[in-house]
């Protein structure tokens, strides 16, 4: 760990603009990295965060595919929507740049002849799966196959997202192409491979040794696993149409593999930064005393801590990161997050719904951050979080505050007069909470850091509640000066201590007591809003969220849900071939059900009386666990009559009601819909 570091480099996980970002994104990357990077500035520090859209890969070939349109139209539509969200939603990157950009491919493209000029890649010539009927190599995003380590059948050619296992599109048992559907052939190609094993010793002992006290317990375990499994070379290029080309000869119509081209996204990005500021971008990734730190989800913990640094330890003059603290995965309502099943909620889609009401968010996806084990995201706890804590702990306590400050005194901070023990005692503990916070966020423990400034609120608020200043406002007019006087001060603490977690909700309450403070004026400086200093008017931070609001959110994902389940339904396979004249055999009836009653002691069966357009009849159906009798009373149904009859629990059913499944698996009728079908009408 890298001590009083002169400057910070913070890197976000670069999103891949395959579709928008995800309250699983923030929750796993964008508001933990931008917490930290605003505490550093509001401490005074030198600070680069860093970050941008990931624009090369095969999933943006996929997407491309799917849509009908070319990789460039995919990359240039999300990186808009990305980037906007990002702005809106107050995340303070200095700079956010973009894959494709030129500064971005001669970068990259820089690495690669450094390490290819040291010798520090195997060529080789490989066999992969080619697709023989769309005369194409396939990267591993378009191979799918069962897993051969849990049997997967639904197994990417890189990754098996049931266990997590990451793969090389030749160990999938039963491949399939996902272009034409079929069983691809092994064809040799010429690739350019990094070494990892000679990595091993060093990653083992930087990682496991140096660094087994200060990174997360997570980060070291996936880490453990496959240093235990032993390192091997890891292909740098591959057969795609869409990327940066491998700048060497012999290497035409190959493109840099996507997790090579990408952490350099973060190098590019700063030398982008860098020139718009006049500033010299090395010092952020080359001098010792630089802190790099990169925020990521645990599905990129191999990529940053074992390839990148592998890769940078080859091309020799880099750092390494101090510290890498992945977050677990964030579900969504007990299920997990899906792009591809639109099970999700969407950032920008939150901003239209919730407007100016960014911080809610913020507030609850660091509440319930996924630090050290999967979360889940459900629309009730955001409703809870805001009302119980937002609404009636910081809100309530600033409201107070400020309302009787205007009322007592016309908005002007009282002098206060002889301080009590409680006073002192409230202002010393005020005094501390800057350290505790820092502490917290300076070990990645955000949702302690986020609890122990809302503990600032409930301080205020106790001091209040146990001082009660509305009541001793006539009798003892100047104890109250005093009361007020303390109460401004922690409402003046809250306004810099809230910034890196609630910066639109620490603007505003800037606003309105007109002060702009630093992180250290808190614990140095013992008189936050001085006496005689003016404050604004009382405005609603945060407003109840109701439950109509929270139903609305919900409904959209049960739709969805729906949706999903009846895209994804497959149909029962067919039975065996039956002739015309079996067929003919059957006589189906329209009917109408008469009567209806529940079957004693039976908990599945209705007995039914059913106008059959040639008699009224019996017939029990098994359907009482999905109707009452009288849902059914009236209905229209499809009758099979010349079924054998047959006796159940003594009541002897002449026919059957033809039923089907929905997707929700629930019972329906198969009935007929038309105007003037008459009871007892054939159907053939």
């Amino acid at each position: 760990m890298i001590q009083n570091p002169k400057r910070y480099t913070i890197t976000a996980a670069l999103p891949y603009t395959n579709g928008p970002i995800h309250i699983g994104h923030l929750a796993g990357v964008y508001v933990p990295s931008d917490i930290y990077s605003r505490y550093l500035r509001l401490q005074g520090k030198d600070v680069a965060f860093i970050c941008g859209s990931d624009e090369h890969g095969v999933a943006i070939s996929m997407k491309a595919k799917k849509e009908g349109i070319t990789p460039q139209q995919v990359i240039d539509k999300y990186d808009g929507i990305i980037r906007q969200s990002f702005i809106d939603f107050g995340i303070s990157f200095d700079n956010y740049s973009r894959t494709s950009s030129e500064i971005h491919h001669k970068t990259a493209q820089e690495f690669f002849r450094k390490l290819y000029g040291q010798g520090d890649f195997i060529e080789e010539v490989t066999e992969q799966l080619y697709d023989a009927k769309a005369d194409q190599f396939l990267a591993d995003r378009f191979v799918t196959g069962t897993c051969p380590k849990c049997d997967n059948p639904e197994a990417y050619g890189d990754q098996c997202e049931r266990c997590g296992s990451t793969l090389n599109a030749t160990d999938l048992i039963n491949p399939k192409s996902t272009i034409t559907g079929e069983t691809p052939i092994l064809k040799e190609t010429k690739h350019w491979f990094l070494p990892l094993d000679r990595y091993q010793d060093f990653l083992e002992k930087w990682i496991l040794q140096d660094h087994k006290n200060d990174w997360k317990t997570n980060v070291l375990g996936q880490v453990k696993s496959w240093l235990d499994d032993g390192l091997k070379p890891r292909a740098v290029t591959r057969d795609l149409d869409w990327g940066i080309d491998v700048p060497v000869e012999g290497a035409e119509g190959k493109k840099l593999y996507v997790w090579f081209d990408a952490p350099i996204g973060y190098i590019s990005s700063t030398k982008e930064w860098a020139a718009k500021e006049g500033k010299d971008w090395e010092p952020y990734w080359k001098n010792a005393d630089t802190k790099l730190v990169h925020f990521i989800g645990k599905d990129n913990i191999v990529f940053h801590c074992i390839i990148f640094p592998a890769m940078l330890k080859a091309e020799g003059s880099y750092i390494l990161p101090d510290n890498v603290p992945a977050n677990e995965f964030l579900n969504l309502e007990g299920n997990k997050l899906s792009t591809s099943k639109n099970w999700a909620v969407w950032l920008h889609e939150y901003l239209q719904d919730f407007p100016n009401q960014q911080d809610v968010l913020r507030y609850a996806l660091t509440s319930n951050a996924p630090e050290t084990k999967d979360n889940d995201f459900t629309w009730k706890d955001f409703q809870a979080r805001n009302n119980n804590e937002l609404v009636a702990v910081f809100g309530n306590f600033i409201n107070r505050v400020v309302v009787l400050t205007n009322k007592y005194y016309d908005g002007i901070v009282p002098s206060p007069n002889e301080f009590t023990e409680v006073d002192e005692a409230t202002l010393t503990e005020l005094k501390a909470y800057p350290e505790v916070i820092s502490s917290s966020i300076e070990r990645y423990r955000f949702r302690e850091a986020l609890g122990e400034m809302m503990n600032v609120a409930r301080l205020g608020n106790k001091y209040l509640a146990d001082e009660e200043p509305w009541k001793m406002v006539k009798e003892n007019p100047e104890r109250v000066q005093t009361q007020m006087y303390v109460a401004l001060q922690i409402a003046a603490a809250l306004s810099v201590l809230a910034e890196p977690f609630l910066p639109f909700t620490a603007t505003k309450l800037e606003n309105m007591l007109q002060c702009k403070l630093a992180w250290n004026d808190v614990s140095s400086n013992s008189d936050l809003l001085p006496a005689g200093s003016k404050i604004g008017q009382a405005e609603l931070l945060f407003s109840k969220i109701e439950d109509e609001e929270v139903q609305k959110q919900v409904d959209k994902l049960l739709a969805t849900k729906k949706a999903n389940e009846m895209e994804n339904a497959k149909a029962e396979p067919q039975k065996e071939v039956s002739t015309f004249e079996d067929f003919s055999k059957l006589d189906i009836r329209v009917g109408t059900i008469l009567e209806a009653e529940k079957m004693p002691k039976a908990n599945k069966l209705l007995v039914l009386k059913v106008d059959t357009g040639i008699d009224v009849r019996t017939i029990v159906s098994g359907i009482a666990e999905h109707f009452s009798p009288e849902e059914v009373v009236g209905k229209r149904v499809t009758v099979l009559v010349n079924l054998a009859p047959r006796a159940l629990r003594g009541v002897e059913s002449a026919g059957m009601i033809l039923m089907t499944n929905n997707a929700e698996g629930k019972l329906v009728f198969v009935n007929p819909d038309s105007d003037g079908v008459m009871n007892g009408a054939l159907i053939s």
